[in-house]
């Protein structure tokens, strides 16, 4: 869903005709996982995936068929071994791909929480002798206001929401509920435009994070020197935390070694709800930094989850290196 949210935007702020294509179950070997989405428009239109490219044609059709009739279909497709190869398998598989109008779904509710950078679930029923295609959105502010379901809809949106993943259900009467989760990227914000910085974006782009730089100083934060920053800010630190979306899924790394700018974003960013809080700087650097922040009001147990010296003790001293200690502490800590 987030790799097509940008195009899906733009469908939706022009007023189009949208349906969704999902994987709501696979068997044997498949290029796609349950979950992955496929938007397509009346007219022909489409953004994603639901296979390695062998059953896209067919699910567009199938698609536009749903639009015209108002009516969400489930569909199965084989992909036969001598087909596998040509679509990057090793051998065949099935798929099962749920197609419904977008106009089924509570789109306000999923854009607001894709915007706000919060998971969200999406129970749908996907086989059932009436309801299907009802669905219920979840997100941390709770459920969408669609008509309350006959089916526990929303019972299995709150289970995919704390198990953190997609899954699907058969219930009793052989009605059967698909529940997509979707989980913003993890999010990674910098404070200081250093050579540090540069490395440590780099392998946290290859770890599918989303950047950002706070850099108050222009000639430090610019889109020259952190091409591969997604967002750059340039203003004060403890300002910019504060505007910033600072979630559960956000790690904050201090680095610019200055105590003007450094004490400044930690007095934002240790009561955060950030997972991770780390500052460049000795043990020296440290104690005295802590001293401050005390003096500042930070409590206690808020200061004693600050990691410095920042990052793992690999013994590297180069940028790529003290980067490389970091992005491994800021792994670890996400999946304690």
């Amino acid at each position: 869903m987030l790799d097509i949210y940008p195009t899906l935007k733009t469908w939706l702020e022009a007023g189009e005709t949208i349906a969704f294509a999902t994987v709501v179950n696979t068997w044997g070997s498949s290029p796609r996982q349950p979950g992955a989405v496929l938007a397509l428009t009346a007219d022909g239109k489409m953004v994603g995936s639901v296979s390695g490219g062998c059953v896209e044609t067919a699910v567009v059709q199938e698609g536009q068929a749903v639009l015209a009739t108002n009516t969400a279909k489930l569909l199965h497709y084989g992909v036969a071994d001598e087909m596998a190869w040509d679509v990057g398998l090793a051998c065949g598989g099935n798929v099962d791909i749920f197609v419904q109008p977008i106009a089924q779904l509570d789109v306000a509710n999923i854009v607001a929480a894709v915007e706000a950078e919060q998971t969200l679930a999406i129970a749908t029923v996907i086989k059932a002798e009436t309801e299907v295609g009802q669905s219920i959105v979840i997100t941390g502010r709770g459920l969408s206001p669609n008509i309350v379901p006959t089916t526990p809809l929303p019972q299995f949106a709150q289970q995919g929401l704390a198990e953190g993943k997609s899954f699907l259900t058969t219930l009793a009467d052989d009605t059967q509920v698909f529940v997509n989760v979707i989980v913003p990227p993890p999010k990674l914000i910098a404070v200081g435009g250093v050579h540090v910085t540069q490395a440590l974006f780099a392998y946290a782009k290859t770890l599918g994070f989303r950047t950002v730089l706070i850099e108050p100083r222009e000639l430090f934060g610019n889109p020259e020197r952190f091409s591969n920053a997604d967002e750059i800010v340039n203003i004060w630190p403890d300002e910019a935390l504060r505007q910033l979306n600072v979630t559960p899924s956000t790690a904050i790394a201090v680095l610019s070694h200055d105590p003007k700018l450094d004490d400044p974003a930690l007095v934002e960013a240790l009561p955060s709800a950030a997972f991770y809080v780390g500052a460049l700087g000795s043990r020296t650097t440290q104690a005295a930094r802590r001293d401050r922040m005390l003096a500042e009001g930070v409590a206690k147990e808020d200061l004693d989850r600050l990691h410095g010296p920042i990052g793992l003790k690999l013994g590297g001293r180069r940028p790529e290196e003290i980067a490389l200690a970091i992005i491994a502490q800021i792994v670890q800590e996400q999946y304690k």
